[in-house]
Parts: structure tokens; C-alpha cells; sequence
């Protein structure tokens, strides 16, 4: 075990990485402004290589997918079913990220073994296998200089990204990452205190006070910056919002009526591609 962990240490000495670990995670920010520059196929390989092979993986079955899309008119076809979102047209690459058990339930039917993983516990360890990847990649991005965004509207388009992707059996999009070269340079985001994420031994219970002070930065800075955006705030005025928390739950941001229809659609695909009864 000694010896194992000296080797490894001597390893990531020899090759130490294009930016420190660290400084990589401390510079992350949600690009929305991408020059055209195209990024190199043998660039893009090797941080997806990097990402597999450095990622953790439920029984090394390795159960996730990603497609690239890089063609001009395909990628318009995702930017509306992304809800026009115009920075997907500016990047040069979309990934995809699946959930997938068809290769591997394939590879059981050729070898005889019995069928499994087209059921919600298949679904559930895909979808994280897919989000590790995903993760992984967008640091190996982020280590060279590029800039990514994460493209939470694939859940809300997920049946049509699966059908547009051409998706086979127990295969869906679990994220979208936006890839390219930053065209702007914003601020780092603020994030909630790390006493609130952090329980030893159990989850310990919030006080009302506690929530309050959690968020009280969070409702100034968040305010402020979407009541600085022309267009939001006119909606934000228009609806009679006056805090953050309101904002996040109105027909503007996060509508609980849609949501209820998109967890719909989910629960409809996921029974479609046979990952629920």
C-alpha cells in the first residue's frame, strides 16, 4: 500500500498537469460568449480519453455515451430544442452526455449472460456514470484554456434530444455541456456558505435563523444581479416579485406548473427507453 502511494505520488510529480488542480476549480465560470474558433480533434480526444479513464465507474461497466455535435445545422436543430439559447450557435461543440446500458446489454446478449439494467436502478447508476464523465470533462477543458457551460435544458427536451440523437433502448441524454474558446471574462459566482453543506456524522436540522443568515448574501448579490439585466427586471416588475426566492419559483425562472409537465415527460421517456415499467 506504501509503495503504491509513492509510486503515484511520483507520477503526478513527473507530470504535472497544464494548471494546478486548484486553480483550475477556482477559475471555473459558466462561459455564455464563445469566439468560432474550432477545437482540434486530437484535443478534444484526449480530454475525453483523460476523463474516462480518470473517472470512477459503478463495476467498471462504464455505462454512459457522448455524442459531439459540431455540424452547423444540427447544432441549430439543438439550440431550439435548448430553447434558443444563442451562445449553443456561437460555440463550436456540443456534448451530450447518456446515460447507456444498450452497449453493454448487447455484449450480455452475445455472451449469453441474463438481461439487467433496464430498470431504475440501471437508470440511476448510468446517470451518474455520465455525470462523473461529465465533470471530468469539463476540467480537462477548463485546464487548457477553454471555456464550458452546462445546458440544464436537456432534461426539459429530453425525449426529442434522445429521438434527434437517435438514441437506441435503455439510452438517454442525462446533460449537454457548450464548448469553446471564451469570448468574455465574467466574475466567478458566489456560492452558499460551506457551514451549510456540511454535516458531521448526520444531517443536522436548520434553524430559521441559520436560513436567513445562509442566504442573506445570496439575496442581495442574486438580486441585484438580475434586477441589473434590462429585460429580467422588467418581468421581475411586471409580475410584482419582490425577493429572490419569489423569482426562482415564478413563471420567469422555475414555474412549478412546468415543472410538473417536464417531470412528466421524464417519467415518459424513462418508461419509453424501458428504464421504468
Amino acid at each position: 500500500m506504501g509503495t503504491a502511494c509513492v509510486v503515484k505520488t511520483s507520477f503526478w510529480n513527473l507530470h504535472n498537469p497544464a494548471m494546478e488542480f486548484r486553480e483550475v476549480l477556482a477559475s471555473h465560470r459558466s462561459i455564455r460568449k464563445y469566439k468560432s474558433d474550432p477545437i482540434d480533434q486530437a484535443l478534444i480526444e484526449e480530454v475525453c480519453q483523460e476523463a474516462i479513464s480518470g473517472g470512477s465507474s459503478s463495476g467498471n461497466l462504464n455505462s454512459f455515451s457522448l455524442v459531439l455535435t459540431r455540424d452547423p445545422e444540427r447544432k441549430r436543430h439543438l439550440y431550439k430544442l435548448h430553447f434558443e439559447q444563442d451562445f449553443i450557435l456561437e460555440a463550436p461543440l456540443l456534448i451530450t452526455f447518456c446515460a447507456d446500458w444498450h452497449r453493454t446489454r448487447e455484449w450480455l446478449k452475445l455472451r449469453g449472460a441474463r438481461d439487467n439494467f433496464n430498470n431504475l436502478v440501471g437508470y440511476h447508476v448510468a446517470a451518474y456514470d455520465a455525470m462523473i464523465v461529465a465533470q471530468n470533462v469539463c476540467l480537462g477543458f477548463e485546464a487548457r484554456g477553454l471555456g464550458i457551460c452546462y445546458m440544464g435544458t436537456t432534461l426539459f427536451s429530453l425525449s426529442a434530444i434522445a429521438e434527434f440523437l437517435e438514441l437506441p433502448d435503455t439510452c438517454l441524454p442525462v446533460t449537454t455541456i457548450v464548448v469553446g474558446y471564451p469570448d468574455e471574462a465574467p466574475n466567478q459566482r458566489d456560492r452558499l456558505p460551506l457551514a451549510s453543506f456540511l454535516h458531521e456524522e448526520k444531517y443536522r436540522p436548520i434553524s430559521e435563523a441559520e436560513i436567513e443568515e445562509t442566504y442573506r448574501d445570496r439575496e442581495v448579490k442574486g438580486w441585484t444581479r438580475y434586477m441589473s439585466m434590462p429585460s429580467v427586471r422588467r418581468e421581475i416588475e411586471e409580475a410584482g416579485l419582490t425577493s429572490l426566492a419569489q423569482f426562482y419559483t415564478s413563471k420567469q425562472k422555475y414555474d412549478p406548473d412546468d415543472f410538473a409537465l417536464f417531470s412528466a415527460d421524464i417519467k415518459m421517456a424513462m418508461e419509453d427507453k424501458h428504464f421504468l415499467p
